[in-house]
Parts: C-alpha cells; structure tokens; sequence
C-alpha cells in the first residue's frame, strides 16, 4: 500500500491542480517567514499576514483534500469558512 508520501510526489508528477496549489503554498509560506522575520509589522502588515496564514490555510486543505480524494468544498462552503474565521 502506498503512503502518503508516495500519494503527494504522484500528485505533484501527474496532478496540476495539486501542482498550483502546493506552488501556491509554498509562495505563500515564504512571505509569512519574511513578515515573521522583521521585528516590527506595520498595520497593513499585521492584516496581510492574517491574509496570508488564512489562505496558506485553505489551500492546504484543498490539497488535504486532493489527497484523500474528497470532493472539492463548494465554493458556498468556502465562502462560509472565510467568514467564520473572519468574525472570529
């Protein structure tokens, strides 16, 4: 049986959604470690990481998601998850 490990390097060989997203995430991973590594952000820095960490978030799920081989989360479900954690 393969792992999970194996499944991700499949994925990332043959599935381009999969492909974007872990680009995606990646990229997305780079700016947070940039803002984190300053030692005063800014108030528009502040709500770009907040951005940044929720999308870097939704993104890995998706790709969670991929993996497991869910179906893709409706584009309502999604819209309510960004705005749960935006009240909260």
């Amino acid at each position: 049986m393969s792992t999970e490990t194996e499944i991700r390097g499949r994925l990332l060989l043959n599935n381009e959604e999969y492909q974007q997203l872990a680009a995606n995430h990646d990229s997305l991973d780079t700016r947070l470690a940039k803002l984190a590594s300053q030692h005063y952000l800014s108030e528009n820095e502040q709500a770009e990481e907040k951005t940044l960490k929720k999308r870097k978030l939704q993104t890995k799920d998706r790709m969670e998601h991929i993996l497991r081989g869910s179906p893709r989360p409706s584009a309502q479900a999604l819209k309510n998850s960004t705005e749960s954690t935006a009240s909260g």
